[in-house]
């Protein structure tokens, strides 16, 4: 007699498991403890078989009789259901390993050996924000150029043109990833050339005129904020980092003899070790600070907790307190201001102004340069432009005293 749903739900648990059977070989077989799991019963190749359908209620009869159905085709053909369903579960997890969100946690999983800790959770919040949601269970071989078009466009639609074209070229990444480990044919993201907005990049503000950058440096040394937002504010231009890697500056990262400052790669953009030559003028900056703040950790201590580095905050504020405009100047100005400098004014190097602002910078076979590269030649570098940093000060504070950067050459 077939079964109902009346008389599944009417069955009681008893003592030892029992069976109900419908029809085809299709049973539930009701457990003392109240469970109720659907089975086939059929024979392969002259052998009995158990096929396991679900459980009961969240398989109902009629879902359970078309998984019966289903089994009996693929009988008909020859195919053994238990090895189908095996075969389907395998495929299943493949399709899961395989899909855009898995593959690319791992590549940037992968990527975090050689990005800084921020850089690194900023590019997977990008991803988890911006991608995931849309086509991140896709199987990455089964993306189009359309599918990922549409993300990119609800990025470029909210205003974050730039944003777009990055998250475009980190999924590039992720595809050329996925090409190199067997798991996609190739990278589609180039098809997408020319379907965003072209964007601009923006420059922070910065100045970069010598006589400007004179009168900016004695505002500095005039600044009646505390003792150390002054000291970091003068520290700034003579070592050009970027604004997180000068406030969190350690005093341990300091080599007073060697006359350097070695910032861990984890602290780093590009998560690579980097060596910052500190002038004369640096290590009197450093020195002055050392008596206030050489019993703590960071270098730029907090006003509030000397247990934690300056904020962001602050370096900004002491611009707005000086009259500087934040369209005038910023932290990150001051790499600009050496770059432009440096290459334009003091005729230096190109890779070694790139080296020094811990750019990507590589030799003519294409490898990268290690942190050490033309190191005395940068310590020279960087003393040069610290006392080309003292005359522009002497230059702005006295309309008598005309320099010329040539004087410096030696």
């Amino acid at each position: 007699m077939a079964l109902t749903d009346t008389k599944i739900k009417q069955s009681q648990p008893k003592e030892k498991p029992y069976r109900i059977s419908d029809a085809k070989g299709l049973y539930i077989e009701i457990h003392p403890n109240g469970s109720k799991y659907w089975r086939l019963k059929y024979r392969f190749a002259g052998k009995e078989k158990r096929l396991a359908l679900g459980v009961y209620p969240r398989v109902t009869l009629k879902d359970a009789r078309k998984a019966c159905n289903l089994a009996k085709e693929q009988l008909e053909q020859g195919i053994d259901p238990s090895q189908a369903k095996k075969a389907k579960k395998v495929e299943q997890a493949q399709a899961q390993e395989n899909n855009l969100e898995a593959i690319a946690r791992e590549w940037q999983k992968q990527q975090t050996v050689k990005w800084s800790e921020s850089y690194a959770a900023k590019v997977l919040r990008s991803l988890e924000s911006n991608l995931f949601p849309y086509v991140g269970t896709l199987p990455i071989d089964q993306i189009t150029p359309p599918h990922l078009l549409s993300v990119l466009r609800r990025v470029e639609n909210r205003g974050a043109v730039e944003s777009a074209h990055r998250l475009k070229q980190i999924v590039g990444q992720v595809l050329r990833y996925a090409v190199a480990t067997g798991r996609a044919e190739r990278d589609i993201s180039a098809d997408l050339k020319g379907a965003l907005r072209p964007h601009q990049k923006k420059h922070f503000p910065a100045i970069t005129e010598p006589t400007e950058v004179g009168r900016l440096l004695n505002m500095i040394d005039a600044y009646e904020g505390t003792v150390t937002v002054r000291a970091a504010l003068k520290l700034a231009p003579l070592v050009f980092v970027r604004p997180k890697e000068l406030r969190y500056a350690e005093w341990s990262e300091i080599d007073f003899e060697k006359a350097e400052w070695r910032i861990p790669a984890e602290k780093m953009k590009m998560g690579v070790d980097h060596i910052v030559p500190l002038s004369r003028q640096a290590l009197a900056i450093l020195s002055e600070q050392k008596l206030l703040t050489g019993n703590w950790q960071y270098v730029f201590p907090s006003a509030r907790s000397p247990r934690r580095p300056m904020s962001d905050n602050a370096v900004l504020s002491a611009f707005r307190n000086m009259g500087i405009s934040k369209e005038q100047m910023t932290g990150h100005g001051f790499r600009a201001m050496a770059r432009t400098i440096l290459d334009e004014v003091l005729g230096e190097r190109v890779e070694l102004i790139e080296h020094q602002l811990a750019h990507a910078v590589k030799d003519t076979l294409g490898r990268a340069y290690n942190r050490t590269t033309h190191l005395p030649q940068r310590h020279k570098m960087m003393q040069r432009w610290a006392d080309y940093l003292d005359q522009l000060k002497l230059e702005a504070s006295s309309s008598n005293v005309v320099l010329h950067p040539t004087a410096m050459r030696g």
